[in-house]
């Protein structure tokens, strides 16, 4: 289970009407896509590429019953979508980043001491090297006890965003994230959390994850 804010589960449920909105208006080429694909996994991919949406998206499109294609039911849609971006305070057109296709995590190593430290210089600018140092080395060692899951938030270019933490006690995952001062605005943060939520439900199956608002 994770907590997420108001505006995450606003942001979610408009990525994925907008998707069905594109679907809807582009069903003719939906349905031949689907038609000409040889199994379900080649039409989801075919959907994806279309409609330049992620495979849960495509997967979303893939089961949606006729009765959606009825111009009161597509009519209905848009207006969901067009009352999601009244709601929202930014959408993924302002922010690319936040679909989360160009990003990805991987596990924070030993070797990781450039993005550490930057971080530490944003948060705890009075920190010599020596406090960051054995900040750094007790990080590592909770990770070796798995009593923490820490990772490392990367584009797909190789370009270290930021980093994602997690903290495990009485049941509950509390999970924070930093993203670099020179990153933020973009929709890394939103894209980060998407994947921490798959990450930490993997390492800590059955607890509670509580996402804080990011850095």
């Amino acid at each position: 289970m994770t907590s997420t804010t108001a505006q995450d589960r606003i942001q979610d449920r408009r990525e994925l009407t907008a998707v069905l909105v594109r679907a809807l208006e582009r069903r003719h080429e939906v349905l031949d896509a689907i038609v000409d694909a040889a199994d379900r996994d080649e039409a989801t991919a075919a959907i994806a590429t279309l409609l330049d949406a992620d495979p849960d998206h495509a997967q979303a499109v893939l089961g949606m019953t006729f009765g959606r294609l009825t111009k009161d039911e597509r009519r209905k849609t848009q207006a969901e979508l067009d009352d999601l971006d009244q709601r929202l305070e930014w959408t993924a057109r302002d922010r690319p980043a936040s679909t989360g296709r160009t990003v990805e995590l991987r596990v924070f190593t030993a070797d990781d001491r450039d993005v550490f430290g930057r971080r530490c210089a944003d948060q705890y600018p009075d920190w010599d090297a020596d406090r960051v140092a054995a900040e750094r080395a007790q990080v590592l060692s909770r990770i070796e006890e798995e009593t923490a899951a820490w990772f490392v938030a990367e584009e797909t270019s190789g370009s270290t965003v930021g980093l994602v933490f997690g903290e495990i006690g009485s049941g509950e995952v509390d999970v924070a994230i930093w993203i670099d001062p020179e990153r933020r605005k973009q929709g890394f943060g939103t894209a980060v959390i998407k994947h921490a939520r798959d990450e930490f439900a993997r390492e800590f199956p059955g607890t509670v994850l509580v996402v804080r608002s990011p850095s």
